[in-house]
């Protein structure tokens, strides 16, 4: 359900898949959890919500991506999540962006609509709050148009931290009453740990 508002900028989604998963061994992107990747099962999910939904990606990634899905190659290159960030940004500057990492095996539609919802357009973004530091949480996100010539000024002083950008700018922090939905899982341990939450 594309949830629409003459007021407020379209909204895309960008599923971040183009992280080399040191910690993991294996490419997170890649796990099926649900009999799909997660990059597509999370894709999926953002299309009930969004006009249109990328896979964000290095570039010598773009053709491991499925034809049925829209790759997006970062054309900022080595910044971690920001460069998926900035490269939708740029491809599409009117648009907000409803930003998630292909880490999240637990997100559920329920915390997208929750996020969707309150939204905040005047803001350079809408997240939550971790449930584990109670920061802000930059890879469940969305990014407002007016985002980006924020993001370049952090790029342009060093800064290629999206939660750095957030904690220092206009933002609206959400709680949510699902924690488990922000879990990221980086490590064989949250693997397992996830598992085990799904299986309850």
């Amino acid at each position: 359900m594309i949830l629409k508002d003459n007021n407020r900028p379209p909204l895309n989604g960008l599923v971040l898949a183009g992280g080399r998963s040191t910690r993991m061994g294996n490419d997170k992107a890649r796990i099926k959890w649900y009999g799909k990747e997660q990059r597509y099962y999370a894709a999926d999910l953002l299309r009930g919500f969004c006009e249109e939904v990328f896979i964000s990606c290095r570039p010598e990634q773009v053709n491991d991506v499925d034809a049925a899905y829209k790759a997006l190659p970062d054309s900022f290159l080595n910044m971690g999540p920001l460069s998926g960030i900035l490269s939708a940004l740029r491809l599409q500057s009117a648009n907000a962006w409803l930003v998630v990492a292909c880490d999240l095996p637990l997100l559920d539609k329920r915390s997208l609509q929750f996020l969707i919802e309150h939204r905040a357009a005047g803001k350079i973004a809408t997240t939550y709050q971790s449930p584990v530091d109670g920061l802000p949480e930059p890879l469940i996100t969305i990014w407002e148009p007016g985002s980006y010539p924020v993001l370049l000024r952090f790029l342009g002083e060093g800064i290629t931290c999206p939660r750095k950008v957030l904690l220092n700018s206009n933002t609206f922090v959400l709680e949510t009453g699902n924690g488990a939905a922000l879990m990221n899982v980086n490590t064989p341990e949250d693997a397992e740990q996830a598992k085990r939450m799904m299986n309850k």
